[in-house]
Formats: structure tokens, sequence, C-alpha cells
């Protein structure tokens, strides 16, 4: 696997292909470290479809960086293997035919040390092109290349997210790796703040890297709100269990008690009880439910069930946004090394925003006024997934720091557990 280059970390160069190149080797490195504390039988495993065994997700990046950047602007680009275009292609049909999603876990060929050679591959080749590109194709090259790194990102926190899976459902309850154990901190009282209705701005403004579906910027008319100043904690989501909120069909939508009576949800995913008390499964291993942390792995039907059973209800995703508005994006994030929530830190305002765990909203994923895909393959990224899920929004545990801003739309069927996902509560003024 690719070792990173000190020396071109400690002096940045002013050189902006140089910039680039130092940028997409970090990225790269940060995927190498995160499967590095994997037996190689960890690779493989696939154990529901929606969660892609790490060697997969290893193989995946390296594809989209050969697919959609080498193969589509360096002529006489010859392809590490030419059945990886299809092994490897997630959901892009424009492109190709994708190996089917839930079968994934059916490939034991190519090997682990097959796929990290396919890693040396490509990225060799995208260190000599980064310099090898013409002027003429060059801001297209730089964009495709930094909405690549943004999406090995994206796939660093799945990794975590589907390693976590794959581990927990392990009778053994094996841990990831050693990881610190979160300060438990205390209760921190929960306080409302109030924010002014009104047309407000939404989305992306245009400063940075942004995806397709955090624009067009445009403006919303919202009423007066009022926002939690943190998560729901685990103590706090407890007293709705031992409340019977799981046996209560008043509390849920019709498909999120459907669903938790075919599968007999009875607390968040990952919890157990043991000698009485419950744990939970951790990427340290299983340890003790924290109190004061933020509930997590709880799907948007029990968040919506929750917040009605406190009398209370989720956020919009434009009233998350504009709550999060000016605050500086910083928290329990990836860069933290603790992967898992953490108690709210002492003080005023709006704790957690970012970090610690994805937050639930009211809003389904549609596209915004005027949105348009980009066409093209590419195209495919965002918008055809308009259907059917829900908006989380602030990043969690897993999420890298400059991976998330106050525009970024997270989305997930409403169903879906497996995500560091939370609740934030909202209410009318």
């Amino acid at each position: 696997m690719m070792i990173l280059d000190e020396a071109s970390r400690s002096e940045p160069s002013a050189d902006p292909r140089e910039q680039l190149l130092a940028r997409y080797r970090d990225v790269r490195h940060a995927s190498t470290v995160l499967c590095a504390p994997l037996a190689i039988e960890d690779h493989v495993a696939q154990p529901m479809p929606d969660v892609s065994p790490p060697k997969w997700h290893l193989a995946h990046t390296s594809w989209f960086f050969e697919a959609f950047v080498l193969g589509a602007f360096l002529p006489g680009y010859h392809p590490f293997h030419p059945a990886y275009d299809g092994l490897f292609n997630s959901y892009y049909l424009t492109h190709g035919s994708p190996w089917p999603r839930p079968r994934r876990g059916h490939l034991t060929r190519p090997t682990v040390a097959e796929v990290q050679d396919y890693r040396l591959h490509v990225d060799a080749a995208m260190a000599e092109f980064i310099f090898d590109a013409g002027e003429a194709d060059w801001p297209a090259i730089r964009s495709r290349i930094e909405l690549g790194l943004h999406h090995e990102q994206q796939h660093q926190e799945l990794l975590l997210t589907d390693i976590k899976y794959i581990l927990g459902l392990n009778p053994l309850r094996p841990a990831y790796r050693v990881l610190a154990v979160p300060p438990s901190g205390t209760d921190a009282p929960l306080h409302w703040h109030e924010f002014e209705g009104g047309t407000h701005k939404v989305g992306h403004a245009g400063n940075g890297f942004a995806y397709d579906n955090e624009g067009p910027r445009h403006d919303v008319l919202l009423q007066d709100f009022a926002l939690a100043s943190r998560p729901v904690t685990n103590t706090e989501y407890q007293a709705f269990m031992d409340d019977g909120g799981y046996a209560r069909p008043e509390l849920w939508l019709s498909d999120g008690w459907n669903r938790i009576q075919r599968e007999s949800w009875q607390a968040p995913l990952y919890w157990e009880q043991v000698d009485g008390a419950w744990h939970h499964m951790t990427l340290g291993g299983l340890r003790p439910v924290d109190p004061h942390a933020p509930v997590c792995h709880v799907s948007q039907f029990e968040a919506d069930a929750y917040a009605r059973w406190a009398g209370k209800r989720l956020p919009t995703e434009f009233e998350w946004e504009v709550a999060a508005g000016g605050q500086k994006v910083a928290g329990n994030l990836r860069e933290t090394d603790l992967l898992q929530p953490a108690a709210a830190p002492a003080g005023g305002g709006m704790r957690q925003m970012y970090g610690d765990v994805w937050e639930w909203t009211a809003s389904p994923y549609l596209p915004y006024p005027r949105y348009r895909p980009s066409s093209g393959p590419l195209g495919e990224y965002n918008g055809k997934f308009m259907s059917g899920q829900m908006v989380l929004r602030g990043g969690s545990c897993a999420t890298p720091a400059g991976h998330i801003r106050a525009s970024y739309r997270n989305f997930f069927y409403p169903a879906d557990r497996w995500q560091f996902s939370g609740i934030r509560l909202a209410d009318d003024r």
C-alpha cells in the first residue's frame, strides 16, 4: 500500500498541482489506515445487502479515479484489469453493468493483495497524470479529482459503519481496534434556542467544494422555531423505552410500526442486556451504554416516535441549516479518533451540531428548485436517489472534518440504523 511522502506534507508547495497530489495522497492513505486493523477475513464479509465488504470499498474508490479521471482524460490508459470496470462499478448504469450490490460479498477474488496492487496501479498513474495533463483540460480534471477525493471520504465513513456492522453481528464481539473510552461527562441541561422565521437562504453558497444536491442556493420560508441545544442522550431515550415506547402504536408512523413489529425492535441497534444493564457494541468492543452520550444507531422511524413521545418534533433540514449557519465545523469528528458519540461538552449555545451523530430531519430527500443533475454518468451520483429517503445533517464521529459543512445533505431510508444516526428535537414557536 502507498506510504505518504513525509517531506511533501511538511513543506506545502505553492504549485496547485503539487498541492492536489499531496491531498490525493493524504486521502488515499487514510483509507489504507482505516483497513489496517482488519483481518483478511474481515475484508470480504457482507452480512446484509446495504453493507459492502471493506475490500470492495478499497477497490471501488480506485475504480472511481480509473473510470472517471484516467479513463476519461488520459489517452491510451490501460486499465489494471478489464473485468474490474464491472465488478467495482457501484450503480453507474450509464457507464456500464455494475456487479449486483447484494452479491459483493460473493467475490473472494480478486484477493485483498490484488486489490492493494490495483490501488498502487491507479495511484501511480494518477501521480503522473496530475502533472502531465494539459492546461486546456486541467479545470475539468481538477474538478473531477476533487469530486473523487470527497467520494473516497464518503467511503471512509462507510468503511467504519460497515466494519462496525460486520463485527457487531459477530457473537465474539471483537473490537475493530483499541480505542480510548470517551469521557463520560455529565447530564448537560437541554436548552431551547429560538430562531426567527421568515425568508432564509439555504444551500451551498458557492465557496469551496459541494455536491450538486446542495444547490442551487435558494430562498425558503420558515415559521418561528426552536431547536434543542444538544442531541437526545441515551438516558433520555431509555426513558422512552422504559415507558413502553416500542409497544405504543400511537407514537409510530404506520411504516415504522410495521417495521418494529416485523423485526422485533426493542432498543437501538447494537444494544443488548448484560447482567441487567444495557451495553452496546462499539468499534472498541462491547461497552456499557454511556448515559450522557447521544443515542446512536436509531432509524428515522425511532427518531420520529421519540419526538412524538416527548411532545416535540424533528427539525426540517432547512431549520437545521439555518441554526447551524455561521458555526465553525468542529466537534467529535473522525479526527478525534473516539469513533463513537461522546457526552456534550460544557457550555452554552448550540452544541454538537457537527460530529457525534448524524441528525435525522423530517425532510424527504428531494431536489432543490431548479436543480439539474450533471450530464453523463456522474449525473447518477446523487439525483437518481431522490425518492423515498430522508435527509440527515451534521456529520458524525466517523465523518472527516474536511468533508462536512452546513449545507451537506446526507440521505438514508427511514428504516436504516447502521449509520451513526441520532436525534435532535425541534419545536414550534
